[in-house]
């Protein structure tokens, strides 16, 4: 690993972590020339499926999008960055293990509100207004008269 400070291409690691669930390494290290200390993460590298839009488009994953879709939803909600980092692995991991190259945009989604369902319900509403075009207040009365019945089950 090059030194990010003066590019000599000896370090050595000095201390090693498991983070997110232990899908991630992360290292510090020290350059053995010029003595600074700096991070670094591991992860394996995993092909995740490709998604298909509704237009018929195929795109690649992208975990930044998907972040900040559940991110959007999020704002201003008590919710933590580790439940969020958790939720996102959960729907990496399904996306992983479904056992298909590629999964339409609306599988993706109905996972991100299974998981927004779980975290926070007006983060949940937010997302499915937007995920399936409410129309008008009446679209919002029945998802959130769904929301309650679900929860007195």
């Amino acid at each position: 690993m090059y030194c990010p400070f003066c590019y000599a291409n000896d370090t050595k690691v000095t201390d090693s972590r498991l983070i997110r669930e232990g899908n991630q390494i992360r290292r510090r290290r020290e350059c053995l020339i010029c003595k600074e200390r700096f991070t670094t993460y591991e992860t394996a590298e995993l092909l995740l499926p490709h998604i298909i839009k509704r237009d018929g488009r195929r795109d690649f994953f992208n975990e930044e999008k998907l972040r900040a879709g559940i991110l959007r939803a999020l704002e201003k909600r008590p919710i933590s960055l580790e439940q969020i980092d958790s939720a996102v692995s959960r729907i990496i991991h399904k996306s992983r293990t479904c056992g298909e190259r590629e999964i339409p945009s609306k599988q993706l989604g109905e996972w991100v509100m299974e998981e927004l369902r779980h975290l926070d319900q007006i983060a949940y509403v937010r997302f499915a207004s937007v995920y399936r075009s409410f129309q008008d207040i009446k679209e919002f009365r029945e998802e959130v008269s769904r929301l309650e019945k679900n929860k007195e089950e």
